[in-house]
């Protein structure tokens, strides 16, 4: 069985990229394979634009950038969406997540991301997804038009933020457990899948001929925009249930095995 696919996106971490943080040895290759079949490509991920701008340099051009977890979006420079957040809402989340012990906050505006804390194994984990960061002394200062607030906690957030911040923000933000470590404020409608519901009226695409790929509550909503919803087989386990299909792990190249399989019809 081959699909008639007109918009593939993925997520990165734990999706397209292996542990290792690379690309598939291959991944090229086919990018161009389905770049020339006129089938867009979205790296769909809660990591910054100017990161995911970075990895694909070479192909920058021909890459719709789904960045920060869908509150932007960009296409050859020009912004195409975004979802912002007040200032005092920022405020208010970045005064309650102060109170969280071993808590660190990034502040993810448009022109950069920001972040006050001084414990260096912090700071290394978010310079991974944040190409542009500056280092301030205080968040409540910083001026910029703001996509989201991330929380980062090795104990993880799951457990450790999460219970505390829902009760206070959940009924009018998106808040998001993005991964084991990671948490994100969002605008209340802002998600990989709204940003995709946008692209669709924008490039003409439909929810029939889209396909994605995702392992975690991040990528719910872009799973549920795409009728060829893909978990990998590393993904949490209540996204294996959402999905229509499985795909093979991020360690197994499981987004261009499928792509390789269903969409180009190679065996």
């Amino acid at each position: 069985m081959t699909f008639d696919i007109k918009f593939i996106a993925t997520d990165m971490d734990g999706t397209l990229l292996n542990d290792a943080n690379q690309l598939p040895c291959d991944f090229y290759d086919v990018f161009h394979a389905i770049n020339e079949k006129n089938i867009i490509f979205a790296a769909a991920s809660g990591r910054q634009y100017f990161t995911l701008l970075n990895m694909f340099e070479s192909i920058k051009d021909n890459v719709l950038f789904i960045a920060e977890n869908g509150t932007l979006v960009m296409y050859q420079g020009q912004e195409l969406y975004s979802a912002t957040i007040s200032k005092p809402e920022i405020d208010s989340i970045i005064e309650t997540v102060r109170n969280i012990k071993d808590s660190h906050i990034v502040l993810c505006g448009k022109k950069s991301a920001y972040t006050e804390t001084k414990d260096e194994d912090a700071q290394q984990e978010i310079m991974k997804y944040c190409h542009q960061i500056r280092f301030v002394d205080d968040l409540l200062d910083v001026d910029d038009e703001f996509i989201k607030v991330s929380v980062l906690n090795f104990s993880g957030t799951e457990e450790h933020v999460y219970p505390l911040v829902a009760p206070l923000f959940a009924e009018t933000h998106q808040v998001v457990v993005s991964g084991k470590t990671w948490l994100d404020f969002m605008d209340k409608h802002a998600s990989k899948g709204q940003a995709i519901l946008a692209m669709r009226n924008k490039f003409g695409f439909t929810f029939e001929n889209s396909m994605s790929f995702g392992d975690f509550f991040n990528d719910v909503e872009m799973l549920n925009e795409t009728y060829f919803s893909y978990a990998m087989s590393n993904a949490h386990p209540e996204i294996k249930k959402l999905a229509r299909f499985i795909a093979p792990s991020n360690n197994e190249q499981g987004v261009i095995t499928v792509i390789k399989q269903k969409v180009l019809r190679c065996h």
